[in-house]
């Protein structure tokens, strides 16, 4: 009777979120008549954007415009994951528990344009509460990701969604994901094509109290 309960949690969860698909973690697993599965993320957090063709992007590298979505980690968390979609499918809508930007409240209902998706997970080095954060910080990179099979195609027909997973690695400062502050860097795999819509999602296996998901230093501060 268990099994067949966590079957229809499951069945249920992924009814939720058949819009771009469950969202699994790596750690969190269950043996399920005889089978094992990966369960879904204790606590899943959205960020709804919007990058309009006349943006300013937060910074350019390589030739390539960039912007970031910042993240405050309170506790050590054992996995994160992080997955962005362009666009919005058109059912999704944010919760009063997701997070959005300003650009995506006058541009909510545009879902023609978007990108093709490339996402950075970066770690702000020796930043350890808040009163420490400003506008000098040095960035290590943990993990970045181009395409993802487990996300749904672009309009185009290509699977250029993006999705990463990270788990936390104790032996090494910079790939535990321990108290700090955190990005989300995203741009697209061609030079000066980030327009359009697009939703970011935070997994974590542990819930993250008062997690917020800010595209301003100022506001998470």
């Amino acid at each position: 009777m268990r099994n067949i309960i966590v079957l229809l949690c499951l069945v249920t969860y992924s009814f939720s979120f058949a819009q771009i698909g469950t969202f699994n973690s790596e750690l969190l697993q269950k043996k399920i008549l005889n089978k094992t599965v990966k369960l879904p993320y204790l606590q899943k957090t959205s960020y709804y954007g919007y990058i309009t063709p006349d943006s300013s992007p937060d910074e350019i590298k390589n030739g390539k415009s960039y912007y970031y979505i910042y993240l405050w980690v309170p506790i050590a968390l054992p996995e994160i994951g992080i997955r962005m979609v362009s666009p919005i499918p058109k059912k999704m809508k944010p919760s009063s528990k997701d997070f959005y930007s300003e650009t995506y409240t006058v541009n909510s209902d545009e879902r023609k344009r978007y990108f093709d998706t490339w996402i950075s997970f970066e770690k702000a080095e020796n930043i350890f509460s808040k009163d420490q954060i400003n506008e000098s910080i040095s960035w290590k990179q943990i993990s970045y990701n181009d395409d993802s099979s487990e996300l749904p195609k672009q309009p185009s027909g290509n699977r250029y969604n993006s999705l990463l997973r990270v788990i936390s690695d104790l032996n090494d400062p910079l790939q535990a994901i321990s108290v700090g502050l955190y990005r989300i860097g995203f741009t697209s795999y061609k030079n000066g094509e980030v327009t359009g819509g697009f939703v970011a999602e935070i997994g974590s296996t542990l819930k993250i109290p008062g997690v917020m998901l800010v595209d301003n230093l100022d506001d998470l501060k």
